[in-house]
């Protein structure tokens, strides 16, 4: 073994430690969203880069939308990982506001081409008396 092989071995250590520290950092905080309002509806955002329709799960709770993603590295032919940077297990809550009348039963989740989460919660339809 060469003192070059050595410094790439030691610097390829190095990057995979650094890139499990960020992946780690990531599945730590929230995935990033923004809470949207029309008058007939609330519309959440979450960043959902590299998932599928089989890896979110959504659900609502305690006036708050939940959701999990679980996603998984594809595997590229001829290459290896040398910095795992990508968290693979994300969640995300938004409070909907305290006053929020929703309907939670109609609600609906797209997950869209560009790699976002839109759910879609509609404000109820009932009357107060």
């Amino acid at each position: 073994m060469t003192l070059q092989d050595i410094g790439r071995s030691t610097a390829t250590a190095i990057a995979s430690r650094v890139g499990r520290a960020a992946s780690k950092v990531q599945e730590k905080r929230k995935i990033p969203s923004d809470l949207l309002e029309s008058e007939d509806a609330y519309l959440i955002v979450f960043d959902a880069a590299g998932a599928t329709g089989s890896d979110v799960q959504v659900r609502f709770a305690e006036d708050a939308v939940l959701v999990r993603i679980d996603r998984f590295r594809d595997f590229h032919d001829g290459y290896d990982m040398v910095y795992p940077g990508r968290g693979m297990s994300l969640d995300g809550k938004v409070e909907l506001p305290a006053d929020a009348d929703v309907d939670a039963q109609s609600a609906s989740a797209t997950l869209t081409d560009s790699g976002t989460l839109e759910v879609r919660v509609p404000k109820s339809t009932l009357e107060s008396e």
